[in-house]
C-alpha cells in the first residue's frame, strides 16, 4: 500500500505578513486540492504554498487535504499562541504603519476587501523597506531601483511586482495627490496564457454525471451564463427574470452589472430545483440559508469532472471560458460575448479566437498532401 505524501504546516513571516507554510513534494492531485483552499497562494521565495495566518483553518484544510495526503501540523499546535499573538499584532501594524488617510482613501473608493488587504500588505513592505526615510522625498529613480532590486534578486512574481506598484502608486497619487505623470512606474509584461477549454461533450458528460439538483443547477447555470464562481453565490431568486428570459450579474468584476441571456433548459432545471430547495435570501444558500460558499462550487465541479472522467485539472472557471469559446465556434459576434462576459476591453475577448476550433478546422494542413511513409 501506497503511503500518503506529507505536508508539513510551518509558520512563517512572509512578505512582513504572518503565514501558514504548506511544504510538501509535487504531486498534481495533491496541486489540485492546495488551490481548493481559500486564499491559499505559491511564493517562489519560499518555495511553497501559503495562506494568511488569519485566514488559517487547520480543521478546514485538514477536511480538504487529509484524504490524499498526511498533515504534519506539530509547528502549528506549539506554536498555537505565538501565532494568535502575531496575528492580532499583525492586524494593529497593518492600519498604525501605513501612512495618514491611506486606508482611509482606499476604502473612499470602494475598493473591494481583497484589493484593500494586497495593497496594505505591500505597502507595509514598501514601509520597512525604506525605514527611516520620508516616503514623500523618494525619487522616483530610487523607487525603480528598489523595484529592480526585488525583480532581480527576491525574484518576486509579475503580478506581486505590479500589486506593488500600484500600492506605491495610490498612496503617491492618490493620498498625496500629486499628478500622474510625476510618478511612472515600468510595467512587467503580463503573461499571455491560453485558456484551458472543454469540448461540449465533456461539459455535457459533466452536467450528466451530477444527480444532485442542486449541484447540476449550479454547473449548468456556470456554463450557460458564462459566470465567475463568486458571481454565482451572489445570485438571488429575483434575478433570474424568466419572463426577459435573462440573468441580472449584479456587482460583478468592476462592480458592474449586466444582463446575460438565459437558457430555456436552464431554466426549466431551476424551477425543478427551486420547487424542492425553496430558497430565500441567495439562489444557492448553504446551511441555515447562508450564502453558498466558492469552496463548495469548486468541489462541485471537479467531482462532476471525476465522475465524467476527465483526467485534466478542471475548475469553475473553466465553464466560463467553454462558454464563451463554444458562442464563437457556433458563430456568435465577438462584440455580444464581450457584453455577456462583462470585458471592459475587446481584446480580453479576443484570446478565444486563439482556442476557437474554427480557426484550426477550415485551413488544411500543408502534410496532408504528403507521403508519410505509413504502410
Amino acid at each position: 500500500m501506497n503511503q500518503k505524501p506529507n505536508i508539513l504546516l510551518t509558520p512563517e513571516l512572509h512578505n512582513g505578513m504572518p503565514v501558514i507554510l504548506f511544504k510538501c513534494d509535487y504531486h498534481p492531485e495533491i496541486i489540485s486540492l492546495l488551490k481548493s483552499i481559500p486564499g491559499i497562494k505559491w511564493s517562489n521565495t519560499k518555495k511553497a504554498w501559503y495562506q494568511r495566518t488569519e485566514d488559517f483553518n487547520l480543521q478546514k484544510a485538514f477536511s480538504i487535504l487529509s484524504p490524499e495526503a498526511f498533515l504534519n501540523y506539530t509547528n502549528i499546535k506549539s506554536k498555537t499562541e505565538t501565532l494568535v499573538e502575531k496575528n492580532e499584532k499583525s492586524k494593529r501594524l497593518k492600519v498604525s504603519e501605513l501612512p495618514d488617510g491611506y486606508l482611509e482613501k482606499l476604502q473612499q473608493k470602494r475598493y473591494s476587501e481583497n484589493t484593500i488587504r494586497n495593497y496594505m500588505a505591500y505597502m507595509r513592505k514598501f514601509i520597512d523597506d525604506f525605514h527611516g526615510r520620508n516616503l514623500e522625498s523618494l525619487t522616483q529613480s530610487e523607487i525603480n531601483m528598489y523595484i529592480l532590486d526585488l525583480i532581480n534578486n527576491k525574484h518576486i512574481s509579475p503580478a506581486a511586482q505590479n500589486l506593488l506598484i500600484n500600492a506605491i502608486k495610490f498612496y503617491y497619487e492618490q493620498v498625496l495627490g500629486r499628478r500622474k505623470q510625476h510618478f511612472e512606474l515600468d510595467r512587467p509584461r503580463r503573461e499571455r496564457k491560453l485558456p484551458k477549454v472543454l469540448s461540449k461533450q465533456e461539459v455535457s458528460a459533466m452536467i450528466k454525471a451530477t444527480n444532485n439538483l442542486k449541484h447540476k443547477s449550479i454547473i449548468s447555470l456556470l456554463y450557460s451564463c458564462g459566470l465567475r464562481r463568486s458571481e454565482a453565490i451572489n445570485l438571488k431568486p429575483s434575478d433570474i427574470e424568466s419572463k426577459r428570459m435573462v440573468v441580472k450579474v449584479r456587482c460583478a468584476k468592476g462592480k458592474k452589472d449586466r444582463y446575460v441571456p438565459l437558457s430555456t433548459g436552464v431554466l426549466d432545471l431551476l424551477r425543478e430545483y427551486y420547487k424542492i430547495e425553496i430558497p430565500k435570501n441567495w439562489l444557492f444558500e448553504g446551511l441555515n440559508g447562508s450564502q453558498y460558499s466558492e469552496t463548495s462550487i469548486l468541489n462541485i465541479v471537479k467531482n462532476a469532472a471525476r465522475k465524467a472522467g476527465i483526467k485534466r485539472n478542471v475548475h469553475p472557471h473553466i465553464l466560463r471560458h467553454c462558454y464563451a469559446t463554444h458562442h464563437l465556434e457556433q458563430g456568435t459576434d465577438l462584440r455580444y460575448i464581450q457584453a455577456w462576459l462583462g470585458h471592459e476591453s475587446s481584446k480580453t475577448t479576443e484570446i478565444y479566437t486563439h482556442v476557437s476550433q474554427n480557426n484550426f478546422n477550415k485551413f488544411k494542413n500543408p502534410i496532408d498532401d504528403m507521403d508519410l511513409g505509413l504502410a
